[in-house]
């Protein structure tokens, strides 16, 4: 065995109790699809920037589900009792997935940055992941994708046709890139939810 084996081995360790493999698994296949996806829309005859309203709110939900899902934690009584304070290592866990997953999606829609390209793809990673991670510390990482899934599928299906106005606010998931309310509610649901999963952690969950 290489004498620097064991050196890695808390990091092996870390990356498999929080499933980080199949994480960054699903967050390149999300991505490859969207971007399949995205370019299959804009090959359309008749296609509009608002054709990939599904692909903006889709793949941001299932990368944000896969984030949370791997929030769980096999031990959490070892967090609550470690020297060190975990809350560090949570928020860099989740950021660093975050960045990553945002350069993925944001590769996936070229172009319209205006409208629904590239802008309008992080903002709603940022939201969803904020909710995701909200909803793992009060409800545990293994239903943290339920609360986001039931508010983005309201949202897809009440919001107004036309942009803007009050429902940049409840609706800011189908508002185009430049809204700058859509960004200021989805910049505060990831701040809020990072800080209180970072606070708190998963909720305990049975094995």
């Amino acid at each position: 065995m290489p004498s620097g084996t064991p050196a890695f081995r808390p990091a092996r360790l870390y990356a498999r109790s929080r499933v980080l493999p199949a994480t960054l698994a699903v967050l390149v296949g999300t991505a490859l699809a969207a971007g399949w996806a995205a370019y299959w829309l804009q090959a359309q005859p008749r296609f509009d920037h608002t054709a990939r309203i599904p692909v903006v709110v889709l793949a941001p939900l299932i990368t944000a589900g896969a984030i949370g899902t791997g929030l769980y934690t096999y031990g959490d009584e070892l967090d609550r009792t470690a020297v060190r304070p975990w809350w560090p290592r949570r928020l860099a866990h989740l950021g660093l997935l975050t960045v990553l997953a945002a350069l993925l999606l944001a590769l996936a829609v070229p172009g319209r940055p205006d409208e629904f390209g590239a802008p309008a793809m992080v903002r709603n990673l940022l939201g969803a992941t904020g909710v995701t991670a909200a909803a793992a510390a009060l409800l545990g990482a293994r239903l943290s994708w339920l609360p986001t899934t039931v508010y983005l599928s309201g949202v897809y299906l009440a919001a107004p046709g036309t942009p803007g106005g009050i429902a940049s606010v409840w609706a800011w998931a189908m508002q185009p890139g430049p809204q700058g309310a859509a960004w200021v509610v989805a910049a505060l649901a990831y701040g809020g939810g990072a800080a209180l999963y970072a606070w708190r952690g998963a909720r305990a969950e049975g094995r």
